[in-house]
């Protein structure tokens, strides 16, 4: 049982004859699915061995560090969801799975949120705080910082977890969605309220949570360090201050669609043309969420000179390790044989002087 409120505008927001021309669409989305799936993988698994591996520890590759961690979850996740997609939008992994893959979306969503708004007060800190700042931001400081938000962010996810359910449609099709009736009170209530209420619930504490109130402490932050720097006559900032604005930038541009059009779902009236629009565009809006988690290792990169430097190297240490240990092994292979054969001249030499001994002995003896 689900809650038809909660999915009312959803399942009439897909006409009937929008299937057709999904068929011909979903060929390029899906590939490009693919294609997002598997670059944001790679390159996330590098940022997290370079930086992990090849970088020393500070305060700046922790927070690096962390993103990568989030944003891989995020794309390891967007195959299945890709898998979704070319089954036709039918989830035939099961209620379980399905609940999870859809929880590493809200989870990296949440941490996004909170790692940007950290990082920005981190370098407010910095700025209006330089002496608290060199006596007390260190990597244990930022590296207790970063477990309390992902332990934030598991715990506004949860309620995510709860609602996610399977859903079989009257055609067949199997939706990966909310299901608001669940864990229902004892007491007498209305269903259709009570969903209602849990769907606005829901979709404006992702909106304030993760989003609106993340990207104020943002812009409240470098407005504040802009100020003092502007006050102080300094230049502005440093090569890290850009990576970080581009990868703000960019949080904003991924994910205020996504939260636009679940506002607009929730708000607008049922079945009205707002709401059809707002569930046909949330699908795309959430694949330029993901997008975020393929973005960021490429700013990065480009914005970090070193990194990318660290990357190049760290790819060529790994193929010249590959290379000296085949080498070795060659050489080792080449050398044992060579050992073989010298020890097979030196026993022929002697086995023949042995030979001739026992002749001579024999034809004396006789």
């Amino acid at each position: 049982m689900f809650c038809s409120v909660s999915m009312k505008g959803n399942i009439s927001s897909i006409p009937s004859n929008q299937t057709a021309k999904m068929t011909s669409l979903n060929v390029f989305t899906i590939s490009l699915h693919g294609m997002f799936s598997t670059i944001g993988i790679i390159e996330n698994l590098l940022i997290l061995g370079v930086v992990g591996f090849h970088v020393r520890r500070s305060v700046i590759s922790i927070w690096i560090l962390n993103l990568a961690a989030s944003d891989m979850l995020a794309t390891c996740s967007l195959p299945f969801f890709t898998l979704y997609m070319a089954r036709g939008n039918t989830w035939t992994l099961g209620n379980t799975f399905c609940r999870i893959n859809s929880s590493i979306f809200f989870l990296n969503m949440f941490v996004s949120g909170f790692l940007l708004a950290a990082i920005s007060l981190d370098r407010c800190l910095v700025v209006l705080k330089p002496v608290w700042a060199q006596n007390y931001r260190n990597t244990q400081l930022v590296g207790r910082v970063c477990g309390v938000i992902w332990a934030m962010a598991v715990v506004f996810t949860i309620p995510f977890y709860i609602f996610r359910d399977t859903i079989v449609l009257p055609d067949g099709k199997i939706l990966c969605y909310y299901n608001y009736a669940q864990l229902l009170p004892s007491e007498p209530y209305d269903l259709g309220s009570l969903c209602k209420h849990r769907k606005e619930a829901l979709a404006f504490m992702k909106l304030f949570l993760a989003f609106l109130i993340p990207l104020l402490v943002i812009i409240l932050s470098y407005a504040a360090v802009n100020a003092r720097l502007a006050r102080r006559g300094c230049r502005r900032p440093f090569r890290f201050v850009r990576l970080v604005i581009a990868v703000v930038v960019t949080f904003i541009l991924c994910w205020a669609p996504y939260h636009l059009f679940i506002v607009i779902e929730v708000i607008a009236p049922t079945g009205s043309s707002a709401q059809k629009l707002a569930g046909r565009a949330l699908p795309i809006a959430a694949t330029i969420g993901f997008l975020n988690s393929v973005l960021n290792p490429i700013l990065y990169v480009f914005s970090c000179p070193d990194l990318c430097h660290k990357i190049r190297h760290s790819l060529g240490a790994v193929m010249e390790s590959v290379l000296a240990e085949d080498l070795a092994e060659l050489r080792r292979r080449s050398t044992a044989r060579s050992s073989i054969s010298t020890s097979e001249m030196v026993l022929k030499p002697k086995n023949s002087i042995t030979n001739m001994t026992l002749n001579t002995e024999v034809q004396e003896h006789d």
